[in-house]
């Protein structure tokens, strides 16, 4: 493993960081829930191409969006099965302590919506355009997620 993927492992244990990306000596981390802080990381408009990431779950739409970001590689505490096949596609290495089927909701009582908004995409752009969808849906629901 390279020291990038090491240093986002070790930070990722801090219990309120959700995501951390690494590139050299510079960290990013967030504490936003779900697909927030990546949808903000593509939003941004800042490259982060070659960057090493570690976060705590990874669903076929974070995969995605991890796609269009462009990053080197990415450590799941757990990951989904789709979102392994995605990160193949798109040539991003993983590793993974826990793989499962499919991303459960917060209640767990149904599939993640993102990972159910994702589920027919065919593009990460597509994909995109699909969770910023649902992520509209969901707000307008319940507020800010």
């Amino acid at each position: 493993m390279n020291s990038d993927i090491l240093k986002a492992k070790e930070a990722l244990e801090h219990k309120e960081i959700t995501c951390v990306f690494c590139r050299n000596n510079e960290i990013i981390v967030s504490d936003k829930r779900g697909v927030k802080p990546l949808v903000d990381f593509i939003e941004a408009d800042k490259d982060y191409s070659g960057y090493s990431v570690a976060d705590r779950v990874v669903g076929n739409g974070a995969a995605y969006l991890y796609v269009i970001l462009n990053v080197k590689e990415i450590y799941a505490k757990v990951i989904s099965k789709p979102a392994c096949d995605t990160l193949d596609k798109y040539g991003i290495r993983h590793t993974y302590d826990i793989k499962v089927e499919s991303i459960r909701n917060r209640t767990d009582t149904d599939i993640c919506p993102m990972e159910r908004a994702v589920m027919y995409a065919s593009t990460p752009q597509g994909a995109f355009l699909c969770i910023k969808k649902k992520m509209t849906e969901l707000n307008t629901v319940k507020g800010d997620q």
